[in-house]
């Protein structure tokens, strides 16, 4: 048997107030927890020390966490935070030399190591005899243009202009019209 009216009113009415009590709440929280997330990760990613290592060569071909397949001749790393397509400049520090790696992967989970490279990324930072190595790494900002000259240069100008058409009519418009007349003359004959 169900309750009266009015307390099923007085039930619904109580449930709808705990419902916006937590939603505003949640809300609150959710905003404070995101704006500090987000705060103190761009500040502790802005520039990163610690050891990087590298793919073996072996590891090609293999499926990465973002789902491309890794080569060792490309430019790409594993990073723990940074989201997949980042660009990211690798500093060794020993000897000066930089590389900008995109992210496609998940890793390294060594203590200590804060980012995985391929072989020849490696390879262009000169760490490959030493296995790890410690390097800075810092996100590249910078919009990279393949292809663009630095300098400005000075383009031919052409001349474009709209095509009016020649006086002359195409051969498929001089056989339609004969066809026609032939086809008027023959209507008079008859």
């Amino acid at each position: 048997m169900l309750p009266p009216k009015s307390v099923r009113y007085a039930n619904a009415i109580r449930w709808q107030r705990i419902i916006i009590l937590c939603v505003a709440f949640w809300s609150a929280v959710a905003d404070y927890s995101l704006f500090t997330f987000h705060s103190s990760l761009s500040h502790a990613q802005s520039v990163q020390k610690g050891k990087a290592s590298y793919y073996p060569k072996k590891f090609s071909g293999r499926r990465t966490a973002s789902g491309e397949r890794l080569h060792h001749d490309s430019l790409t790393c594993a990073h723990r935070t940074y989201p997949f397509g980042t660009m990211l400049k690798v500093t060794n520090p020993a000897n000066g030399k930089h590389v900008i790696v995109r992210v496609t992967d998940r890793g390294p989970y060594v203590k200590g190591r804060i980012i995985d490279l391929s072989v020849r990324a490696a390879r262009e930072l000169g760490i490959i005899s030493q296995g790890i190595a410690p390097v800075t790494v810092e996100r590249y900002s910078e919009t990279i243009i393949p292809f663009k000259p630095e300098e400005i240069v000075d383009l031919p100008e052409f001349d474009i202009g709209t095509n009016e058409g020649s006086d002359t009519k195409p051969i498929w418009m001089e056989l339609r019209d004969q066809y026609r007349k032939k086809a008027q003359e023959e209507k008079k004959k008859k």
